[in-house]
């Protein structure tokens, strides 16, 4: 059964969209920490980070680089902070979270509610920094 995530690749379901190539794509989370919470995945669906090929792995850790970046330029922050958690859906994926202190990391704390109309607003400062 493909992830939540390949059904996005796919086009089936909706993202905010702030970066893609042929072979990774990032996006708002949906459920954000912050205000700029960006997953980064790769296309092809495999569901722990560290059973990627080399390539791919090495190519994602790039990528998400490429759009921390941005994001750093775009969402005023004192880091972007990293995370790879993989439990919550089966396809290898990295958490992009600007940080102004210890706690924006907390993934046990509530969730953001944003509105659609915020969410378009802040992929298109996100997309728009990605170089």
């Amino acid at each position: 059964m493909a992830s939540v995530f390949s059904k996005i690749v796919a086009g089936e379901i909706p993202a905010y969209k702030v970066a893609e190539d042929e072979r990774f794509l990032a996006f708002l989370d949906v459920f954000p920490l912050v205000k700029g919470h960006v997953l980064v995945i790769p296309k092809a669906e495999v569901d722990y980070i560290f059973d990627l090929d080399e390539e791919t792995y090495i190519g994602l850790q790039a990528f998400a680089r490429k759009v921390a970046l941005g994001l750093k330029k775009a969402i005023v922050c004192k880091r972007i902070g990293v995370a790879v958690i993989g439990l919550e859906v089966p396809h290898a994926h990295i958490h992009l979270v600007p940080m102004n202190g210890m706690d924006d990391l907390n993934f046990s704390r509530p969730k953001l509610k944003l509105s659609p109309e915020e969410m378009k607003q802040i992929a298109e400062v996100i997309s728009k920094e990605i170089i």
